[in-house]
């Protein structure tokens, strides 16, 4: 899945990707590990996540009373 180089991770890293992988029920723990790094990979490309970020931001400064 990883292709011919592949990924080396640390051993105990593995075994906890291992455990994770079967309790989720994956088929195999590349599986399980490619969609971990695609969800991580996801979460950096919201766009619009600035303005989304910038109006938390506001609603927070509101209710300390740092703005109205």
């Amino acid at each position: 899945m990883f292709g011919k180089k592949g990924i080396v991770l640390d051993p105990d890293l593995l075994e906890r990707a291992k455990q994770a992988a079967a309790k989720a029920g994956y088929a195999s723990v590349d599986e399980y590990v490619a969609h971990v790094v695609e969800s991580a990979l996801n979460q950096g490309d919201d766009t619009g996540s600035a303005t989304a970020d910038a109006e938390d931001i506001k609603k927070k400064l509101e209710g300390l009373g740092y703005i109205s």
